[in-house]
């Protein structure tokens, strides 16, 4: 099936006679006829659902359809995109251990990466987005574990170059885990071209509509967990029945282990009306992303010619940094997001956005509506002067998420504040 039929019927096949439309399991816990059938869950956990701690039916309906669209082999849905990413690395580094991330990341990933991650003992390098290939090669360490990215960056907009980050981790047998939140995999798949773990923010573009945050890994099921790097994947489980994640399930060993560890001990997951409020966002996603670029394209152009803006950063646009690196991964668009940089100061930037009527000032992006936000004093606020500087934060960049309103009226509302 193409992605737009998977939207809509991928995960979930109705029985004869049973719901047309993916039924809400509203329950924490699942009966069964004898011990020995919950021994045996407790055995295998793809058995059946036991607690809604870790699995549910209807969030694995969703899974499975955003495996499918990501053209991975497995997904667990979390409560939050910051908790995919914690899980992520987690699964995969432990005390002593180092994870290698490029700076151009959302704020809340590099807090979590710089200081609380290092609470855990588990150190994360920086390297630069647009490092060559001897630069990456060089931060990597002998106990690196892993490489992180994300393919549109959060929110200096710019594009990863996947294939060469992937090429770098797998040259060093670890894998290379993208944050695909903006693209959402109608735009881009990242495993298509080497990425071996997948995350995003179901928060935004996936939901759509602002209803609840949720996050969610998938697993490519191409990475040898084997080679020597992860013990954990290959040695016994001592705390989960000496299972061999590697032996016992090597299909998909990843998600195996990140369930049967760390969604056991954390118990971030997702309720039944969550998964089925996210399907219902799944479901017009692809319509929605080819009205979100459509949008975006039109009111980037429209930021482009006009004598406040000092610069934008939207890969879409021709003379973007970042445009053929777009058109290699983002030949269908380059989402709704983009950032802007006015001729002014920070304050004049707040006092700007402070006229918008239309777009919203909210902490969110990528939503049905149009919004803005100010990094420097929001979802980067926690970050030093260097740090916003790093992450391409301009004091007086706005990051702008063009909605699904009609395009006239959403240009109109920025060239009023504007003027």
């Amino acid at each position: 099936m193409k992605d737009e039929t998977k939207c809509l019927h991928s995960g979930y096949t109705p029985n004869n006679g049973g719901p047309g439309v993916m039924p809400i399991y509203q329950s924490t816990t699942f009966r069964f006829n004898s011990v020995q059938e919950i021994a045996e869950v407790f055995d295998d956990p793809t058995k059946a659902h036991i607690y809604t701690r870790f699995t549910n039916p209807t969030v694995d309906c969703v899974e499975k359809k955003i495996a499918d669209l990501e053209g991975g082999i497995a997904a667990m849905c979390t409560t939050s995109g910051q908790a995919a990413s914690l899980i992520s690395v987690l699964n995969l580094a432990s005390s002593g251990d180092r994870i290698l991330s490029t700076s151009a990341i959302y704020g809340g990933t590099v807090n979590l990466f710089a200081v609380t991650l290092k609470k855990f003992g588990i150190i994360v390098d920086f390297v630069d987005v647009d490092a060559n290939e001897n630069e990456i090669q060089a931060m990597i360490k002998q106990n690196t574990k892993a490489i992180f990215g994300e393919t549109l960056s959060n929110p200096s907009l710019k594009v990863l170059d996947i294939e060469k980050f992937a090429n770098i981790a797998h040259k060093n047998k670890i894998p290379l885990i993208i944050d695909n939140t903006f693209p959402t995999p109608i735009l881009c798949k990242p495993i298509n071209y080497g990425a071996d773990i997948v995350i995003h923010s179901t928060t935004k573009y996936m939901d759509g509509h602002a209803l609840q945050v949720g996050g969610v890994i998938v697993d490519s099921g191409k990475f040898n967990y084997a080679n020597g790097n992860f013990p954990e994947f290959i040695e016994p489980d001592e705390s989960y029945h000496g299972t061999i994640y590697t032996k016992d399930y090597p299909k998909c060993p990843f998600i195996i282990k990140a369930r049967t560890q760390l969604m056991r001990d954390f118990g971030c997951y997702p309720s039944g009306m969550s998964g089925f409020l996210l399907n219902l966002g799944l479901e017009t996603l692809a319509l929605r992303m080819e009205r979100y670029c459509k949008n975006g394209l039109e009111l980037a152009e429209f930021f482009n010619n006009h004598p406040k803006i000092k610069s934008i950063n939207y890969p879409g646009l021709k003379h973007d940094k970042y445009y053929n690196l777009a058109q290699k991964y983002l030949p269908k668009g380059t989402s709704g997001v983009m950032s802007i940089t006015l001729n002014g100061t920070r304050q004049e930037a707040m006092e700007f956005m402070n006229k918008l009527k239309l777009a919203s000032n909210e902490v969110h992006v990528a939503d049905i509506r149009t919004c803005v936000l100010h990094p420097a004093s929001a979802t980067h606020r926690q970050l030093t002067d260097e740090q916003l500087i790093a992450c391409g934060i301009n004091p007086s960049m706005i990051r702008v998420s063009a909605g699904l309103e009609n395009i006239n009226d959403i240009i109109q509302d920025f060239k009023n504040a504007l003027d």
